[in-house]
């Protein structure tokens, strides 16, 4: 029974994610591999401050709130309202704020240093000028040797985020759809 509720939620999502492909930039939640991978450079050693770009379903969300310290903080930007109130309803944690806005919109929310950025957002549906400009922003707000993880199917945006970040990895997940991990750290 529970595998079979787990199919008509994915199936769900899939369908939600679908109609919103020009919002979400995704057909399909993350792969859990992608979800650990993605994580990987938040620091665990002390408290911080987290961004999530792109929080769709929260399932990245619940992998950032297993990793920090219980004084830590995310915030996770969200443009899709519906999202955003079937989070609050599933996540109960008090170090997660959702802010329904797009990351074009850091500036108004956020005015303290950044330790980590975690996005998911579509760059291959925004203009290049909206996509650096949103990269440089990120940048601008992090403390030095803080890293920027972003998940797409593409590699094709890895240069905008070279244009900007110091050292940048990409990483490839095979599968349907193919994933990449673009880990990129201001020095």
């Amino acid at each position: 029974m529970g595998n079979n509720k787990k199919l008509k939620q994915k199936i769900k999502t899939s369908i939600e994610f679908s109609k919103n492909l020009f919002v979400t930039g995704a057909i399909t939640e993350t792969s859990r591999k992608v979800e650990v991978e993605i994580c990987r450079n938040i620091p665990t050693d002390r408290d911080v401050v987290i961004i999530e770009f792109g929080m769709g379903h929260g399932n990245i969300t619940k992998a950032i709130l297993n990793k920090i310290s219980p004084n830590s903080k995310l915030y996770a930007f969200e443009v899709k309202q519906e999202f955003c109130k079937y989070v609050r309803h599933s996540i109960q944690d008090e170090r997660l704020e959702i802010i329904n806005d797009g990351a074009e919109n850091i500036k108004n929310h956020i005015n303290q240093k950044i330790d980590s950025v975690i996005s998911s957002i579509p760059f291959s549906f925004f203009s290049k000028e909206k996509g650096i400009s949103i990269i440089q922003d990120a940048y601008d707000a992090m403390t030095n040797k803080a890293y920027y993880s972003q998940v797409l199917y593409t590699k094709h945006n890895f240069k905008k985020f070279q244009m900007i970040f110091d050292d940048c990895e990409l990483k490839k997940f095979p599968g349907i759809p193919t994933e990449y991990i673009y880990h990129c750290q201001k020095n």
